[in-house]
């Protein structure tokens, strides 16, 4: 069968619990839930974790153990709301359909169950990385190999990437909102008109690989993505640019850190030899080098789908972050050093 189809069936056999959970009172919710998660728990010994490193949806750890680092074997149920309206651009169970096809690839945690507000899955062992090490050699090449397996994930033939009109519903979206959507319009076929014509695969792509996406488990040296929200097919080349913007950090930007032209092809060279396994051709550098420029071009559009996506979280999140701040970071892309990447030529 093919990946739609198996996508769909896989679906099909997670529970989905009718119950939605009070975003500012989670707890009599996720207590609710856990009953039918884990039936045998006591409930008056659970307890509950915020992780507050995520900007869309709320991310609660439930475990029956005191301490507040569970250890590698504890059983700790991870239970995510969905952040107010983002159902308005986000598919959700799209979403489920995706985590439960990765989950059955290796590439992605077991999800429990979906309720009317959000999903519960199971926690992997390890830490989210930080900005430190991110640019360590060791680390970021492990980033490299695990996207490349992700991108290596069979797909129908005519599957085509989903970045353009998710991009114009954005518009859509801020048109109603603020005022001036012209320039984004004027923006956007800059973009489509240049970077169509780069032929960049469509592949599956996470499309939010920030730090706090990947789990690094020091014990056994591995990486690991979660929070699959934007995962769908979209352009190689977007998911590898979207990564390095990433080095950028999110609450406080600074295009400083941004990887140097050597890091990124290290990095590109150790994604070319993972992505190219099945073939088991040598890397040439003058792939390296084309797939660099492409990179390059479409972290442009990686900067406009968030600024975009942070000035309508201004309007409708209630998660306590300063997202007017951040869009304006995200949308000065002619601050950045790369912006002249546009002109180069196609190689």
């Amino acid at each position: 069968s093919g990946l739609l189809e198996d996508m769909e069936l896989r679906c099909s056999d997670i529970p989905h619990v009718d119950l939605e959970i009070n975003e500012e009172e989670p707890e009599p919710g996720i207590l609710e839930l856990l009953q039918i998660l884990r039936p045998d728990w006591c409930l008056e010994q659970v307890y509950m974790k915020s992780f507050t490193e995520g900007i869309t949806n709320r991310l609660i750890g439930c475990f029956v153990r005191p301490d507040q680092r569970p250890d590698p074997d504890s059983d700790l149920v991870l239970v995510r709301l969905y952040g107010r309206h983002t159902d308005l651009f986000v598919d959700r169970s799209r979403e489920v359909q995706m985590v439960r096809l990765l989950e059955s690839r290796g590439c992605g945690p077991k999800i429990y169950c979906s309720f009317r507000n959000g999903i519960s899955y199971e926690y992997l062992p390890g830490a989210p990385l930080s900005d430190r090490l991110l640019t360590q050699p060791h680390i970021y090449r492990l980033v490299a190999a695990e996207m490349a397996m992700l991108h290596l994930f069979p797909l129908f033939w005519f599957m085509i990437s989903g970045l353009w009109s998710f991009l114009w519903s954005l518009v859509r979206f801020w048109s109603g909102l603020v005022p001036g959507p012209e320039v984004l319009r004027t923006e956007m076929v800059l973009l489509k008109s240049s970077l169509s014509r780069l032929r960049s695969p469509v592949v599956l792509c996470h499309n939010d690989l920030l730090t706090k996406n990947i789990i690094y488990n020091k014990e056994i040296g591995t990486v690991k993505f979660i929070d699959f929200e934007y995962c769908d097919f979209n352009y190689q080349a977007f998911d590898i640019g979207n990564h390095f913007n990433e080095f950028a950090g999110v609450s406080d930007l600074d295009y400083s850190r941004y990887p140097s032209p050597g890091l990124q092809k290290d990095w590109i060279t150790t994604y070319l030899k993972n992505y190219s396994q099945e073939t088991g051709s040598e890397v040439t550098e003058q792939e390296v080098t084309r797939l660099y420029v492409h990179v390059c071009k479409f972290s442009l559009a990686s900067n406009l789908f968030w600024g975009m996506w942070a000035i309508l979280q201004s309007k409708l999140s209630s998660i306590d972050f300063d997202f007017r701040r951040c869009s304006l970071s995200f949308t000065q892309v002619t601050q950045k050093p790369y912006v002249e990447t546009l002109r180069f030529p196609l190689i």
